[in-house]
This record gives structure tokens, C-alpha cells and sequence, in this order.
């Protein structure tokens, strides 16, 4: 199958990969790396060079959004963020109200970069806070406390018109009276975004290595579904509704780079692990950092794998990334995607019956999970896969 070579009319987005941390968490299984030292002009060159390869890639484009994610993004010397900015948007016009988002870690000294990194461009943030409790914090070994994170959110918010922040619930022996007043304390600083994510269990995580042996043990499935509704609950009361199954925002202040993700449009992904989508294809960004910056020097960019996607292929992307989120998919042009008829997108009479269920809900082409759909998405795909 040959890659789809027709304009996509709407902008990209653009992802960039930092994989270093200062310690890598339980819980987490991004690419992230512990690293002593970092050449840092060295890096910076073998991003450039690998954003100019996807610029190539993809001409005559305008650009929507850049997230620089992670890994801790904060840690890069905001020189280097400049930078990448400024090629970015010298390869891709910017659209004039471009967002540029980058992920922290909310310690103070992070936190005392955040004027540097405003000044290098960036008009967005997102802090991980994860927990407003230090004995949480200290559970999810994150190196912060609250008194720090709350600090840290404090400069976010007198550097950053658009701030955002990260918590983690459903974490063992969390109650759902403890997780009300910890949310409604979150919606208290007044932030125009939160992503609330329930704690689950990654495989190769030092938590899943604790799950197995019996010595960690998540809330019920029970609990987890009313401390799901509770969220919604006070999230909407605030003005602040699910968007995306883990994302909440006030109408318009939405991740625009995220929305991109789920609704199947172009991206580019530069840095160690990223992936991207332009014109039909896939590509993967060399993992393990050292192997990515050898393939940058070698080759000019960090690609490891770069795929034709068949029909079928994203039929199912684009359903399993639109059904996340509030305002559905459009079946007519995932139709277009897979080459085939509407009704062979999904199962109709899978979705007559969820449909008589509450689960889902269809308005002509237009097909979304219902509130009482969304916390069984994964079920609901597999019922209507085709």
C-alpha cells in the first residue's frame, strides 16, 4: 500500500521528546531515562536535525501546536526550547494562536526556570503535581511536596497564561470522601485544565512488579466507578467537564495539540520514542536515547520504523483515539480512511444494542460513548470493533 499523498487542509501539531528525569518514578512507563550527564549542544543539533527531516517530510504545512513532553521537559536549558520553537516555526508557519505547551515537574527549582521558558516562547504548561497529600507524593516517590508543588503552581500561574496539572487517583486505601476534598481543593486554584488519571498498573513498572507479589492492591471496581462519577460530579459543578476520558477543561481552553491525537489528524514526533502520523503513515522514533542520537548522526534523523497504516489499521486507530473522547467520531471520514461503507465502520447492531443500554450514543455519522459509556470504553471497542 502506497502512503496517502492528498493535503490534509488542517494544521499540525508537533511533539517533542525529552526523555531525561531525575529519577524515574513506580508508576511510570513512558520513555524515560536516569542519566548523569547530558551534552546539551549535542542534543539540541540532533533535535533540530531530526525536526528538520519530519519538516521535509511534510511541506507546506501550518503549524498548530508544539508539546514538549516526557521524560522531564523542564529540566531543558530554555535556550534549547527557544530553538526548537524558532526552527519549528521557520519550517511551518504558525497559526497565530500556536500552542506551545511543555510538561514540569513543580519543584522550585523548575519552577525558577518558568520565566525563562515563558520568554523562550512557551504560552502553555503542565505540572505534574499527582497527589496533594505528602504522604501520596511520597507513595508515588515523587520528589517534590505539596507546600513545593503548590508554590511551583503559584510562578506557573504569574508566568503562563494557560496552566494546567496532572493528578493521580484511586490510589490504595484512598477513600472516596479523601479524593472528593483533595479535587475539590485542585479545582479551588482556579487552573483552566486538569488531567485526572486512576492509577493503573503498567507492566515493567516497579508498581507491577508490587502487584504481583500481593504488596500493592488497587480500589474495587466498585469504588473506582463512583470515584470516576464523583469526578464528574465536582468537575462539571466547577466548569471544568470531562472532555477526553482523563482531561477536563472550561469550554475553549482544551489541549489543542491532545485533540489533534484524538482526532486522528497529522503529527510529527521528534526525540527518542516518538511516534507520529502524516499522510497514512506511521513512524517510531528510535527508543533508547543514546541509540537515537547514534541514528541522527548516522542518518539524519532518529527514525527506527516507518509504516504504510492499511484501511483496517486506521479504522481502528481513529476509533480507539475519538471514542476517548466527549464529542465522539465522525463515521463518514473514518469511512473515507478505511475505504469502505459507513456501516462497515462498526458493528450496527452492536451499536443498537449499547445504544439501548446508555452506552453509546449516534446522531446521524456522528457516534459517541454516553457518561455511562465512558468509564467502560474499552469494552464498548471491543463489542463494536467490525
Amino acid at each position: 500500500m502506497q502512503p496517502d499523498q492528498s493535503p490534509d487542509p488542517h494544521p499540525l501539531a508537533l511533539y517533542v521528546h525529552w526523555p531525561f528525569c531525575v529519577s524515574k518514578c513506580p508508576y511510570c512507563d513512558f520513555n524515560s531515562h536516569v542519566r548523569d550527564g547530558v551534552d546539551q549542544a549535542a542534543w539540541l543539533q540532533a533535535l533540530l536535525a531530526d525536526l528538520a527531516h519530519e519538516a521535509a517530510a511534510l511541506p507546506d504545512r501550518r503549524l498548530a501546536s508544539i508539546f514538549f513532553g516526557g521524560g522531564t521537559p523542564s529540566l531543558m536549558p530554555p535556550a534549547t526550547v527557544a530553538a526548537i520553537i524558532e526552527a519549528a516555526c521557520n519550517h511551518w508557519p504558525p497559526t497565530a494562536n500556536i500552542e506551545i505547551t511543555l510538561e514540569a515537574n513543580p519543584s522550585s527549582v523548575e519552577a525558577a526556570r518558568f520565566a525563562d521558558i515563558a520568554a523562550a516562547g512557551v504560552n502553555r504548561v503542565s505540572l505534574g503535581v499527582q497527589a496533594l497529600h505528602d504522604d501520596a507524593l511520597a507513595f508515588l516517590e515523587r520528589a517534590h511536596g505539596v507546600d513545593e508543588a503548590l508554590a511551583a503552581l503559584d510562578v506557573a500561574q504569574r508566568h503562563f497564561a494557560r496552566v494546567s496539572f496532572d493528578l493521580i487517583y484511586a490510589r490504595p486505601g484512598q477513600s472516596l470522601s479523601a479524593w472528593e476534598a483533595e479535587l475539590t481543593r485542585a479545582l479551588s486554584f482556579g487552573t483552566e485544565h486538569l488531567s485526572l488519571y486512576q492509577l493503573t498498573i503498567e507492566p515493567g513498572t516497579r508498581f507491577a512488579t508490587l502487584a504481583a507479589k500481593g504488596q500493592l492492591t488497587l480500589p474495587d471496581a466498585d469504588l473506582s466507578a463512583d470515584l470516576f462519577e464523583t469526578t464528574q460530579v465536582l468537575t462539571r459543578a466547577a466548569g471544568l467537564p470531562l472532555y477526553e476520558v482523563s482531561n477536563h477543561a472550561r469550554p475553549g481552553a482544551e489541549s489543542r495539540h491532545n485533540l489533534t491525537y484524538w482526532r486522528y489528524r497529522d503529527y510529527a514526533g521528534i526525540g527518542p520514542g516518538a511516534h507520529g502520523r502524516r499522510g497514512g503513515m506511521a513512524t517510531v522514533r528510535r527508543k533508547k536515547p543514546e541509540n537515537w542520537i547514534a541514528a541522527v548522526d548516522r542518518n539524519g534523523h532518529g527514525i527506527e520504523r516507518e509504516d504504510a497504516l492499511t484501511p483496517d489499521e486506521r479504522v481502528t486507530e481513529a476509533l480507539v483515539m475519538g471514542l476517548r473522547m466527549r464529542e465522539g467520531v465522525d463515521l463518514a471520514r473514518i469511512a473515507t480512511l478505511g475505504e469502505r461503507p459507513i456501516d462497515a465502520v462498526v458493528r450496527p447492531d452492536a451499536v443498537t444494542l449499547l445504544a439501548r443500554q446508555g452506552l453509546l450514543a449516534r446522531d446521524g455519522d456522528r457516534l459517541a460513548l454516553t457518561p455511562a459509556g465512558i468509564p467502560v470504553l474499552d469494552a464498548v471497542l471491543r463489542e463494536i470493533a467490525v
